[in-house]
This record gives C-alpha cells, sequence and structure tokens, in this order.
C-alpha cells in the first residue's frame, strides 16, 4: 500500500503511529468490496451476481464502505508493522479515524511493544536466603491441623460456644424500628466470623428449642456500608447443636492418617514435609531476591496489556465478584508487574544462554518422577499430558536451569 506514516509521541513500550491513506487506495479498496458484493449478492429480477455494478452500490453502499474500511485500516496496520519493523505486545488500536469522501483516510495507531531486555548485568549481587528452622511448636501445630480434619461432629444438649456448629432460624428486621421478617435457617460455626458479633452473642445464650428477640447493633466495619452502626431487632430459634470431638493423638490416630507404624513415625514424617516447604519457600524467596536485583540493574518497561491480562486471570481464578475487581487490580497490579519481569527475564536468560529445557530434559524429570511413584515413565507421561501440564514440568525446569547459571555468578549469604 502506499501510505504515510508519521510516528508521533512515544512512551515507554507506547507507540502513537499517525497513519494516512490516499484517496486512490482508498477508491481501489471501494472498488475491491464493490465488486465482491456484485458477484455474490442476489437482487430481486436478477441471477446471482448479475446485478449492474451501479445498482449493487447504491443499495450496499454502506456495507462496502465499511468492507473497505476495514480492509485498508487491517492492510495499513500489516505494512506500518513491517516498515517500522516492531514487535507487537498486544491487539493494536485505532484512535482519530476520518473517512471523509474524495479525502485521504487517515487514524492513529496506539500500539505496545514486547520490551527491549538487554540484562548487560546479571552477576556480582549479593542476596540473602533465609533458612528457617522448624520448631517442636510448628510440629504439634501441623499435627492438630490433622487431628482437625479427622474431627467428627456430635450432637450436644447445652448451650452452643465457640467452635461449635449451630443451625439457627435468623429473621433481621430491615431496618431499626421494625420488626424482624420471615426466618430463614443457616448452618454456622460460631466464632468463625460467619455471622456478625451481636448474632453471636444472642445464639450462644439460647438453649436448644428457644427463641430469643433483641435489638443488635450491626459492626462499624460492615461490608454492606449502609448497615453499618444500625440497631436492629432480630429473632433467633436455635436448633440443634454439635460439637467436634478430635481423635486422641496416639499410635491409632498415626495409622489411621497414613502408612504409620508409631505416632513418632508421623510426627518424624510431619517435620519432614515441614523442613521440605520451609526450603522451597526458602528458594522461591532467593530467587525472586535475584530477580529483583537484575532487574534494578538492568530496568525495563512492561506492557500494560499484559498486566491487565494477568490480573484478569487471577482474578478469574480466584473468582473475585464483579463489584470487587477494581479493588483487587488496585492491590494486585504491583505483583503482576513482578511476576512479569520475573517472567521476562528468565525467557531472555534461557534463550541468550540456550538453557530451555530439552526434550530429554523433560523425559528425565519424568522418569524421575515414575520412580519415585512406582509407575512406569510412559504412563506417568500420558497422564501429564492429559492433564496439561508438560508445559508446566518444561517452564519448572527452564526455570531451575536458568536460576543454577544466575546463582553460579552471584554470592548467597545465609541469614539463618
Amino acid at each position: 500500500m502506499n501510505i504515510e506514516i508519521n510516528p508521533k509521541e512515544s512512551s515507554g513500550v507506547d507507540r502513537h503511529i499517525q497513519v494516512s491513506v490516499p484517496v486512490a487506495t482508498v477508491k481501489e479498496a471501494e472498488e475491491k468490496a464493490a465488486r465482491r458484493y456484485a458477484s455474490s449478492v442476489r437482487l430481486p429480477g436478477f441471477r446471482p451476481g448479475k446485478a449492474p455494478a451501479a445498482m449493487v452500490r447504491k443499495k450496499f453502499a454502506e456495507a462496502i464502505r465499511q468492507e473497505a474500511l476495514e480492509a485498508i485500516v487491517r492492510d495499513a496496520y500489516k505494512e506500518v508493522i513491517e516498515k517500522q519493523d516492531l514487535k507487537v505486545a498486544s491487539q493494536p488500536h485505532v484512535h482519530d479515524l476520518k473517512f471523509e469522501e474524495g479525502k485521504p483516510l487517515t487514524f492513529e495507531l496506539h500500539l505496545e511493544l514486547r520490551p527491549t531486555i538487554d540484562l548487560a548485568r546479571t552477576s556480582g549481587f549479593r542476596i540473602s536466603r533465609n533458612d528457617r528452622t522448624i520448631t517442636d511448636d510448628q510440629v504439634a501445630e501441623q499435627l492438630e491441623r490433622l487431628r482437625d480434619e479427622k474431627a467428627t461432629w456430635s450432637p450436644v444438649s447445652e448451650k452452643p460456644m465457640p467452635g461449635d456448629l449451630v443451625n439457627v432460624t435468623l429473621a433481621t428486621a430491615a431496618s431499626a424500628g421494625e420488626e424482624p421478617g420471615e426466618g430463614k435457617a443457616y448452618p454456622l460455626v460460631l466464632g468463625e466470623g460467619q455471622a456478625i458479633p451481636g448474632v453471636e452473642e444472642v445464639i450462644m445464650e439460647a438453649a436448644q428449642g428457644e427463641t430469643i428477640e433483641r435489638p443488635v447493633k450491626w459492626p462499624d466495619d460492615f461490608p454492606d456500608e449502609a448497615q453499618r452502626g444500625q440497631t436492629k431487632t432480630v429473632r433467633i430459634t436455635l436448633n440443634d447443636v454439635k460439637r467436634k470431638a478430635a481423635p486422641a493423638l496416639d499410635d491409632a490416630f498415626a495409622r489411621e492418617v497414613g502408612d504409620f507404624d508409631s505416632l513418632d513415625a508421623l510426627k518424624a514424617a510431619v517435620r519432614s514435609d515441614l523442613e521440605a516447604s520451609a526450603k522451597r519457600e526458602a528458594d522461591a524467596e532467593m530467587r525472586q531476591k535475584l530477580v529483583d536485583e537484575i532487574v534494578g540493574a538492568n530496568p525495563f518497561d512492561v506492557p500494560r496489556s499484559w498486566v491487565e491480562q494477568l490480573i484478569k486471570g487471577y482474578a478469574e481464578a480466584y473468582q473475585v465478584p464483579d463489584e470487587q475487581r477494581e479493588a483487587f487490580a488496585g492491590e494486585f497490579r504491583a505483583m503482576a508487574e513482578r511476576q512479569i519481569r520475573r517472567d521476562l527475564v528468565i525467557d531472555t536468560v534461557a534463550e541468550r544462554e540456550n538453557l530451555a529445557a530439552t526434550e530429554k530434559d523433560l523425559d528425565d524429570k519424568i522418569s524421575e518422577q515414575a520412580e519415585r511413584r512406582g509407575i512406569n515413565p510412559g504412563q506417568l507421561y500420558a497422564q501429564l499430558e492429559k492433564a496439561g501440564r508438560l508445559k508446566e514440568i518444561e517452564r519448572s525446569i527452564t526455570e531451575d536451569k536458568v536460576f543454577a547459571w544466575l546463582l553460579e555468578r552471584n554470592e548467597v549469604q545465609n541469614d539463618a
């Protein structure tokens, strides 16, 4: 295409480019669109494709013009990318488009480019590693969690207390001074914030089968601002109470939890798991510190669209409600930018130093995992492929190779 390209302002990875398409090129595109319509449309009294061109152009003028416009903008965009040798990060946006009869077509392209990452310095950094020592208290806490998972709920006849599972019929007045409406049944675990404190206090005063009606003040930090600080009448009927009973922490419990001969064996396994988890956390923190140092010495911008896409992905994964998406994005944006920079550093080092995972690396990793699980490597490969996890493992291998390369060139100091 014979177009005029005028780069305008630019900032970081953002580019604004003014494009002008001459009248002759516009007319050619319109003629092409008109011929396509004339060869395919059906008009009364004419065989398909045999209607007079003038009649077709008159009847489908807007559709022909729109098709020509889309073709021109699409082809012009391709030419801009080729002539300017741009590596685009996301779908461009068209602004200030002017498409007037007998005049050049003009518009402004807003682009985001893939960042250029040189990484001139990747060595000579000193980073700290925080190795955590697992305490007896932490082991005890984990054992209590295991006991809680195996706990059972049993009915009790006394008044409820924090930690009990209750079933109540609750009716609340719409506003202060009104009577409670029709009640609804709710299961609640007391003390876990499932009901406001004032309501829980009323529940814990009730005997089973008893109904209590009284005013309750809503907290000043209640999520619904309109109800904050209001005092409304509530009517509560306590239907039943169940209390959790955890099994004794003994050898029998250890055998129930897993393949452990004794409680001591279970404790040793719990400690080993906690130590392995602490090591993974220390490794992750150390790696992120190293990436932060590299980014600080080699700053680069990241496309805003990439950040927004990552935020959207996490919001969907965490099932963030629509009304909370904006607040979530504000809180998560810095973390998203950090994650993207981390990925770009890893990708750049992997490509530059030829450290990307190979097929052999993947096969070796799967064979190693299969041996630990006692299954055939081919069977495990098929399972991982079906679950869509092969790319995840490839990425993990690449990251391990990149950080092994980086750690050879930087100093790690243990804090613990």
